[in-house]
């Protein structure tokens, strides 16, 4: 009796500014907390949660406008801006 081999599901996620579908482990998930606005490393903090890309321009575009909040629920504070551009990551 011939094995089947059967590939492993990869969970995808959208980035929430680009709209570009990558594998979950090659976006950063940003995460609505009680707290404010979040990045979560992890991946599994309670809250709502939201996908960026690693391009320089989702971050810039998800800092100044509206796209973040909006697919998190929220509204970001400055707080949440100086949060968000500080775990921007480098290219």
């Amino acid at each position: 009796m011939a094995q089947s081999t059967r590939l492993k599901h990869k969970p995808v996620r959208m980035c929430a500014v680009c709209r570009e579908h990558a594998d979950k482990r090659a976006l950063i998930r940003i995460v609505r907390t009680e707290h404010g606005v979040v990045v979560d490393p992890s991946g599994k903090l309670n809250g709502r949660g939201a996908y960026l890309c690693e391009q320089e321009l989702c971050w810039e575009r998800a800092v100044t406008t509206d796209v973040l909040g909006r697919a998190l629920r929220t509204t970001l504070n400055a707080e949440d801006r100086l949060r968000l551009t500080q775990a921007k990551p480098q290219s």
